[in-house]
């Protein structure tokens, strides 16, 4: 007697190892042995006595959908989808009943049976990018194997990738899917009691990857698993030595039974019901309750309980973890050599590695290149729910001209975090602008052993942002001229004619043309039912050219610039007026992109730029000349920060650079909010603040804080023994000069005297109710008394902390005690608070900054910085933040003045406004937003090999 199991009974007990994930098909194969597709069995064949497979499907649909709820309870926003792609007319009923049963909402893509194999790979990568989709079915019309490795493993709930088959050979049961068909082979064995240690398998089939999923899990039970081919010679001989026989494809045509043993455990796998011979029993006939059918059931049960084990899992992925990196070992040796021979030194590790380790998807990251990579905004939505880490803000105090190593503290203190501790850290840092790279400032990718690296890369264009602000801006500022131009040339008429123009006989505003409407009060959306009143007033921005604030950019320092006449051609009917350019990060544009949250904000922000005041004193805004969807489009990579790393393998976001003194001088508000999703609760955010406390650190809590709603833990206060020197009366200090020898040897009075400029920062933070640790970037020149002299009086002045940290010269390992007193600050409670309510007058606000920050008496407003102010509160800008812009060589508005200063009347000379970032910003004295080279300008030394492709000289 042989049995047929084509049944299974009670629940899945094969769960220790069956992980969700089969074919969501029943296979349909021709029968074995005959030529209408009916398999011939021998006359004593009968069924297994048991409940039937039915109840099994019941209790796997019943734990899935209980698992769902229990899902949707912790995660009320979570939807998990399972997408089913089908070719022809295949409806997949049985699939959507279970899916929408257990509560998966089901996404079906329907292709014509003719589709190629290209169109099906890219309807493959669309859904491998939605993050709403956790399960992928391909009908077996689809599979092929470009089609099949095309499917993200992660979403492969039929486990037919190659990535998931290999995991499963290997053993790695929980990061795999099992092919479903084989997880209800095992579930029959198991509830017809032959999962038992030593019984031999039989397995014949075609010999591929579904045979060796089947033989993987036979032996994990402990069993003999055998397969052969449907033409072996000896198959009739391996049926007499096994207990149980599987068939995974049908037998070749003219193929006898004579391999049949007549006490054989048959387990036909997808196949269709057999039929008997004659005297023979009938399966289905005999016992109606149970249909073969059923595996095919039984087997999309599995794929409906992969889909339901995938979205777990991915819920698991979003929830906070300490990263596992693969840390690069730093080499260092002394002297220390160059910021460049340093980096190339440094093989980094390939940036989706990276991505990878600290939780980002495949579909989450655009590379560029090997070293570095955009990061998609959507990364927001699905970390939505995860807590944030620690933020922490770099500020200073009142830098020399040589800077004082802010960029080198960021730098060297998430080395210390990520590399020494064991902590998640990101640092975000700006990207520096080309004009000082080849000019005399150098970069910004920190300095040392603590630096972002491929440093090149990093101060080369980099991933072309700047370069899309450059053209953003001067589309803007072309569209300003234009219209200027035609609107002087044309009638009212004329200018309607082309601004709504006659296509095919009708006309039709455009999005942003309705938008205007609106704005004017004009009710009528209909183009030939507007008044001659209401066009004029629709095509007319009347602008008067004398208050255009928006100039063009480049991003080179070019002194020429500065002042330049534009209209000279004479096609441009002699429209011409004297104009500038500014270098590309001092762009309003920028700013918004340092500022903006999403998407939609900065598209906000860019139409509410205002350029201009038309003739009755109004603001004229990129909205009204038509172009803020156009800067959007532009802008709409920008808006992603770059991903790169340390020397050590730490992560950093690298996006935005606005000017510190015109703009607020800080990264984005979007890299910090994705950096501090990333860390989580347990993890920390190093951002640092341009120039001095004074300024970037005001701006950073009064203007980005607002921006961003955040709320930084902690500020590390920036001080060199240099600077304070400086500050206590020593000589000055100058770019490209030597040093005197006050600055080389020790002298512990000019260094108290010179604390009264660290004392002054420290209480600057602590009026918003921040815990302050002061790190001394320390030089070899510094002795340890003057070290020690500067903790005793950070300490004896409120700062929570003050160490000493030596990571230019020792990477991460040098700033271990700055990492430990910052993790400790983090932890003390907090009472952040801004220094001004926007409610109060513009002249208040700049009043209270020059009197809290700078010390200032009062301030004195020129008369046309008050007639701006006076203007820009006319216009509604009046509750706005203030973005001062002042020398950063001190705390006054006199560079030459040191320590800090007394006694001094804040000079304001003007007032002007960047309304799409969200600030007014006072001038204190001449601000130039144009660079010039110097005499002897940084690319003298920089050159390129033409062999190696290498950049020489550069920093």
């Amino acid at each position: 007697m042989w049995t047929l199991l084509a049944r299974s009974r009670g629940c899945c007990c094969y769960r220790r190892h069956l992980l969700p994930g089969t074919r969501g098909y029943a296979q349909r194969l021709p029968a074995i042995g005959t030529e209408d597709g009916a398999a011939q069995l021998p006359a004593a064949a009968r069924p297994l006595p048991g409940t039937g497979a039915m109840g099994s499907i019941r209790r796997i649909i019943q734990n899935c959908k209980a698992e769902l709820v229990a899902l949707k309870k912790c995660e009320p926003g979570f939807h998990p989808s399972l997408a089913i792609v089908q070719a022809g007319d295949g409806d997949m009923v049985e699939m959507k009943k279970m899916a929408e049963e257990v509560g998966l909402h089901v996404v079906q893509v329907h292709l014509p049976e003719e589709t190629a194999a290209k169109e099906i790979v890219y309807e493959i990568m669309k859904l491998n990018e939605d993050p709403k989709i956790h399960g992928l079915v391909l009908p077996l019309s689809l599979v092929s194997d470009d089609a099949v490795n095309a499917v993200n493993p992660e979403k492969d709930v039929d486990g037919i990738t190659d990535v998931n088959l290999g995991r499963l050979v290997r053993g790695n049961l929980s990061e795999c899917f099992v092919p479903p068909a084989a997880s209800a082979v095992m579930e029959l064995l198991d509830q017809a009691d032959l999962l038992a240690l030593g019984r031999k398998v039989l397995i014949i089939g075609e010999g591929g990857s579904r045979e060796a999923a089947l033989q993987k899990l036979v032996q994990m039970e402990g069993m003999v698993a055998v397969s052969c081919l449907w033409q072996s010679s000896n198959i009739v001989e391996l049926v007499n030595q096994t207990d149980v026989v599987v068939v995974t494809s049908p037998a070749p045509d003219g193929r006898r039974d004579d391999w049949l043993r007549a006490d054989s455990t048959i387990i036909a796998y997808d196949l269709p019901a057999f039929s008997s011979r004659s005297g023979c029993q009938d399966f289905q006939h005999k016992d109606p309750a149970t249909s073969h059918d059923e595996i095919g059931l039984l087997t999309v049960a599995m794929q409906i309980k992969n889909t339901v084990e995938s979205s777990t899992r991915w819920l698991k992925q979003q929830q906070h973890k300490r990263w596992n990196l693969q840390l690069l070992r730093l080499h260092t040796i002394s002297p220390v050599p160059s910021d460049i021979e340093i980096s190339r030194a440094q093989t980094p590790k390939p940036i989706s590695l990276l991505a990878k380790e600290i939780g980002l998807h495949p579909t989450e990251i655009e590379a560029y290149g090997r070293n570095k990579a955009k990061v998609k905004l959507s990364l927001l939505d699905r970390l939505k729910n995860q807590e944030e880490g620690k933020y922490v803000l770099v500020a200073g105090i009142t830098p020399t001209p040589l800077g004082e190593g802010k960029s080198t503290v960021t730098i060297g203190l998430v080395q210390a975090m990520g590399a020494h501790l064991g902590v998640n850290a990101f640092a975000c840092v700006r990207q520096p602008s080309q004009g000082p790279t080849f000019g005399v400032k150098g970069g910004a990718a920190g300095g040392g052993y603590s630096q972002v690296i491929p440093m090149e890369e990093f101060n080369l264009h980099l991933t072309g942002d700047i370069h899309a602000i450059t053209a953003a801006n001067n589309l803007l500022a072309a569209a300003i001229d234009a219209r200027m131009l035609h609107e002087a040339a044309q009638s009212d008429q004329a200018l309607y004619n082309r601004l709504v123009p006659n296509v095919n006989g009708e006309r039709h505003f455009s999005a942003i043309q309705l938008a205007r409407l609106a704005r004017l009060g004009i009710v009528s959306k209909e183009p030939r039912a507007l008044t001659p009143a209401e066009i004029s007033k629709f095509v007319r921005l009347d602008i008067d050219p004398s208050t255009i604030t928006w100039q063009r950019v480049v991003d080179t320092n070019d002194r020429f610039l500065r002042k330049i006449t534009i209209g000279q051609s004479n096609t441009e009917k002699g429209f011409t007026r004297e104009t500038q350019f500014d270098i590309a990060v001092a762009s309003e544009i920028m700013a918004i992109l340092a500022l903006t949250d999403s998407l939609a904000d900065m598209k906000n922000r860019l139409g509410k730029i205002v350029v201009a005041n038309d003739q009755k004193g109004q603001p004229v805004t990129a909205e009204d000349l038509g172009v803020s969807g156009a800067l959007a489009v532009l802008m709409k990579d920008a808006i992603k920060p770059t991903l790169m790393q340390t020397l050590e393998g730490t992560p950093v976001f690298v996006h935005a650079g606005p000017f510190a003194n015109i703009a607020h001088g800080s990264s984005s508000v979007l890299a910090d909010k994705l950096a501090l999703k990333l860390v989580g609760h347990e993890g920390f955010v190093v951002t640092e603040a341009g120039f001095g406390a004074d300024i970037g650190m005001e701006k950073f809590f009064n203007i980005k804080c607002r921006a961003s709603g955040l709320q930084p833990d902690v500020v590390v206060l920036v001080a060199t023994i240099r600077a304070l020197k400086m500050h206590g009366g020593g000589p000055s200090v100058s770019a490209g000069k030597p040093l005197a020898k006050e600055y080389t040897k020790e002298n512990l009075l000019l260094v108290a005297d010179g604390c009264c400029n660290l004392q002054k920062q420290i209480q600057i933070a602590q009026l918003f109710g921040i815990p302050v640790v002061v790190a001394i970037n320390v030089f070899t020149t510094d002795s340890k008394a003057e070290i020690e002299l500067v903790c005793d009086i950070a300490k004896g002045s409120g700062a929570y902390d003050a160490v000493p940290c030596d990571h230019w010269a020792a990477g991460g390992r040098g700033a271990v005690q700055l990492a430990q007193a910052v993790s400790k600050a983090a932890d003390q409670k907090s009472s952040f608070r801004y220094l001004y309510d926007l409610q109060m007058p513009i002249v208040e606000k700049i009043r209270t900054i020059a009197q809290e920050v700078y010390g200032a008496d009062d301030i004195e407003l020129s008369p046309r910085a008050q007639s701006k102010v006076d203007l820009y509160t006319s216009q509604g800008f009046g509750e706005l933040p203030i973005c001062m812009a002042k020398t950063h060589l001190s705390l006054s508005h006199q560079s030459e003045r040191k320590g800090v200063p007394t006694g001094f009347i804040l000079p304001i000379q003007d007032v002007r406004a960047s309304i799409g970032a969200g600030f007014i910003y006072p001038l204190v004295g001449t601000m130039s937003t144009m660079p010039g080279l110097p005499t002897r300008p940084c690319f003298y030394d920089i050159d390129l090999d033409s062999d190696t492709e290498q950049v020489r000289g550069l920093f």
